[in-house]
């Protein structure tokens, strides 16, 4: 057993605007995860130390407990980590093989990891040059319906895990009974032709994992995929696709409904796969089509009319000499989150050669936004990203960044307030007889439902117990795919259990609510009589919240039009409403570099042209931004010596 851990000092991070402080995203407290075969190496003892398997955690703001619990075993790995630890499992030989799966059927091979508090966690796995990650979702994410989404081109199988969370659990494929699977039941299912577009269902939630033993794209070095895919409630209409390290890569689309119809900006619809679509329009359910993207687009634009499951796929071919094959996940545009943390991901050093030397990250935000964008790594203070370069693609309004990892023990904590979605990967150094291994992932997305959901004040009915608001109108919006057009009770909304009936039928609708926690739930009716039901937690309390800050009495506002003759300049803030406890209550920065937590200081300053912000954290943990622009121009008087 072995545990390698790299520490992280948490400090606070840019913010500029009000924004969520925890979606339904990636983070949780529950995760299930499984492996699959490699490129028909059989888990026997004498390989069974070249193979990788490793576990990943990312603690969130509090000390946590971590249980990896190995269902096949009955043994439980405990560890304690620190806030925004990242701390890596490598699975000995004996729970290697109490993981691996290698035949169609029903096993207990399966990994659970619980954690006290909020964490991100992941999973690795190689073999000598093949080697994939995957995010894991956590069970609060996870659904009933899913879509295989993988990429067969190869002479090897296709293959796909579902992990049960409950006890009979009825698990289908395409309609018919593959399994009746228990808590921890593992179905490893395992064919010759590409299963992109099988219909994966069942009665209770489940955990599916793409597992192809080994593809290319097309051409090129084979490698693994190993990716957790999705439910289909958190699929959406809009995508934006960045670029990894290739120079033209690949995606798949599969759609979810009939007449499907997609259009696209920055790729080329290509049909050399065998069951791809050739055309963009009139798709029915678990239909693909395929695009090939080149770098000079800056990534792919893509919509569509009904919501649709998208991967990306880097290339081993032409212009991407240093990969493999290597598959993520992409979530739609409504999946953004404020930050995410991350960690490159190193092999085990018993496992050699080592051929994942360089490591990066790719940052999707807004455009107009993008230079809101910070970076936290290794517990220094947030910074602007380095080493790379902004990609603005004008269809879409996104920009991404690609930006080396470059200390392989350190963590980073992306953040920018108005929205990021990451992503990671790693490639060989380019150095002889490496092999060509290399990953892709998710790193860190929202995972909201997006099939029918309401928002209170543009807030996701799922992220308002975290989102206080003061007591005041709140306005709400219902988004709901396939609602029933004229069933009296198609949209019926509740304030603690009793019906609201001034909203009965109606997609917005405000009330004005006191302080106090209220239930909202939304009741929908679709088109073809089912039913669904989305409830939130409404927070509002009575808020007398108020921010000002003076430079030697001069209000924040009207610095622009002063110039300090003094080059000793004291600040102080005037604010009502102060979280009491919150570590990032006051923030002062200077042309954006962190400056103080005092409420009042002072400081020497060359002449020159200064911009002072405070960020101010009020006790309903929103945030608000004062700034001003300070000019010092100090004065030098020269007296000449005159001799009488």
């Amino acid at each position: 057993m072995k545990a390698i851990k790299y520490f992280l000092i948490f400090t606070a991070l840019f913010i500029q605007n009000v924004f969520s402080l925890q979606a339904q995203n990636t983070e949780g407290k529950e995760f299930w995860v499984t492996f699959g075969s490699i490129v028909g190496f059989p888990m026997n003892p004498s390989i069974a130390n070249n193979f990788d398997f490793q576990i990943r955690v990312v603690g969130g703001s509090q000390q946590t407990q971590i249980n990896i619990y190995f269902t096949a075993l009955d043994t439980t790995v405990t560890s304690t980590i620190e806030p925004y630890e990242v701390y890596t499992y490598i699975l000995s030989n004996t729970e290697k093989f109490a993981v691996y799966n290698e035949t169609t059927g029903i096993t207990n091979y399966s990994i659970r990891i619980t954690a006290t508090n909020l964490v991100s966690a992941y999973a690795f796995r190689r073999f000598i040059q093949y080697s994939e990650v995957t995010n894991l979702l956590p069970v609060t994410a996870l659904g009933t319906e899913y879509y295989q989404i993988s990429y067969k081109n190869s002479n090897h199988s296709d293959a796909y895990t579902v992990v049960a969370t409950q006890n009979n659990t009825h698990l289908y494929h395409n309609g018919l009974l593959e399994a009746i699977l228990q808590e921890g039941s593992v179905y490893y299912k395992t064919t010759g032709v590409d299963m992109t577009g099988a219909h994966i269902t069942s009665n209770n939630p489940v955990a599916l994992f793409a597992q192809h033993k080994g593809t290319l794209i097309p051409g090129g070095y084979v490698d693994i995929i190993f990716q957790q895919l999705a439910p289909v409630n958190t699929w959406g209409k809009t995508f934006f696709v960045p670029f990894a390290a290739c120079e033209d890569e690949r995606i798949r689309i599969v759609a979810l409904k009939n007449n499907t119809n997609i259009t696209q900006t920055g790729g080329t619809i290509k049909t050399d796969s065998p069951g791809a679509q050739n055309s963009l329009t009139g798709l029915n359910a678990s239909d693909f089509v395929e695009l090939e993207m080149q770098l000079n687009s800056n990534g792919c634009h893509i919509t569509a009319n009904y919501p649709i499951g998208v991967c990306s796929y880097m290339r081993s071919y032409g212009n991407c000499p240093l990969t493999s094959t290597a598959q993520t996940w992409i979530p739609a545009l409504e999946q953004t989150v404020s930050k995410v943390k991350m960690a490159p991901f190193i092999p085990a050093v018993t496992v050699q050669p080592s051929p994942l030397a360089k490591h990066h990250a790719v940052v999707v935000t807004s455009t107009d936004k993008r230079d809101s964008t910070k970076v936290s790594i290794g517990g220094a203070l947030p910074t602007n990203l380095n080493g790379g370069n902004w990609f603005p693609n004008s269809a879409s309004g996104k920009s991404f960044y690609n930006m080396p990892l470059t200390n392989p023990a350190s963590s980073y904590i992306f953040s920018n307030p108005n929205g990021v979605v990451v992503y990671g990967y790693g490639t060989h150094s380019g150095l002889p007889l490496e092999g060509y291994a290399s990953y892709y992932y998710l790193a860190g997305s929202a995972m909201r439902d997006l099939d029918a959901y309401f928002t209170a004040n543009d807030i996701h009915y799922q992220d308002l117990k975290d989102n206080q608001f003061c007591e005041d109108t709140v306005h709400f919006h219902a988004i709901i795919e396939g609602l029933h057009p004229s069933h009296p009770d198609r949209i019926t909304w509740w304030i603690d259990g009793v019906e609201y009936l001034p909203a009965k039928t109606l997609n917005s609708w405000s009330k004005h609510f006191s302080a106090g926690t209220y239930e909202i739930r939304m009741d929908v009716i679709y088109d073809n009589n089912e039913t669904a039901s989305k409830t939130g937690t409404l927070i509002l309390k009575s808020c007398n919240q108020s921010a000002a800050f003076f430079a030697n009495n001069i209000l924040h506002s009207e610095l622009k039009d002063t110039t300090f003759c003094n080059r000793n300049v004291n600040f102080r803030a005037e604010i009502e409403g102060l979280h009491p406890t919150a570590p990032d209550s006051i923030m002062w920065y200077i042309n954006d570099v962190f400056e103080t937590s005092q409420a009042t200081w002072n400081k020497t300053f060359e002449n020159g042209t200064y911009e002072i912000k405070l960020v101010v954290h009020y006790d309903n943990d929103t945030y608000a931004t004062l700034t001003g622009t300070l000019k010092v121009q100090a004065l030098w008087i020269k007296i000449r010596n005159v001799r009488y």
